[in-house]
Parts: structure tokens; C-alpha cells; sequence
């Protein structure tokens, strides 16, 4: 099994977010101004109670400065319930106008005593690979 690399991570009350990007050149067309990148993301729970994700909250941001707000329940269709020691993986994906940009972001949590608190996404670059890094 490959064990996956996360380049970005931010810990929120003691719920650790990483994110890994890809870009997919096998979906994009540049050409027509149609970029897509996938995102791995990794949700542990280091804390003492059990954690529910209700929702999430998403601003990105292409290379002109153009933003765009994704609000939703849960993640892929779940609110997933993280066990203490625990974590929740999966994989989404953005589509962009440019061949560059960048995505943050939150959730909110429910812990298992019902106290509600939210977790940062940290700040991640959606890059051509190989490609020289824009300025946001």
C-alpha cells in the first residue's frame, strides 16, 4: 500500500485536517479553460470524545482573484462520526477557469457531549505540476 504524503495541515482543537492535491490532466482541458484537481483529505480526531462532521464551508480562489463560496452538509454525501484516535479519508475534487488557484476552508464538529466547534481547512495551491507558482 502506498502511504500517502499530505503537504498541508492545520490541528483545531485538538482534529488535525490534512490535505494532499492532484492535478488530473486526464479530466482537464486547457485548451477550453477547464482545469481539475482532486484533494485528498484526511480528518483525525486526537482528542478524548468522538466527533461528528455536520458541515463545511469552502472558499477558492482561481488565478484572477475570482472567488467562489461552497457551503454544504457533510463531506461526499456523509457526516461522518470520528472515533477518538480515529479519522475519516476522502477525495473531492475542483474544477477551475484558471491554471492555478488555491482553496481553504471549515467544518463544523459536533463532539458526542453535543458542544458544536469549528475546524480549519488549511489554505492549499492548486498547481499545474511542474508549472512555475503563480502569485495569489
Amino acid at each position: 500500500m502506498i502511504r500517502q504524503i499530505f503537504p498541508y495541515a492545520e490541528t483545531t482543537a485538538d482534529i488535525t485536517v490534512r490535505v494532499a492535491p492532484h492535478y488530473l490532466p486526464e479530466q482537464s482541458d486547457p485548451d477550453r479553460g477547464y482545469h481539475v484537481w482532486a484533494y485528498h483529505v484526511r480528518v483525525e480526531n486526537g482528542g478524548t470524545q468522538g466527533v461528528r462532521l455536520l458541515s463545511r464551508r469552502w472558499t477558492i480562489i482561481d488565478a484572477t482573484g475570482r472567488i467562489e463560496e461552497v457551503v454544504g452538509d457533510g463531506v461526499v454525501g456523509v457526516q461522518p462520526l470520528i472515533a477518538p484516535g480515529g479519522a475519516y479519508d476522502y477525495v473531492s475534487g475542483c474544477p477551475l477557469a484558471t491554471a492555478s488557484g488555491r482553496m481553504h476552508g471549515r467544518y463544523v464538529m459536533q463532539a458526542d457531549d453535543g458542544e458544536r466547534f469549528m475546524v480549519a481547512i488549511p489554505q492549499f495551491k492548486l498547481e499545474l505540476p511542474g508549472a512555475r507558482p503563480a502569485v495569489h
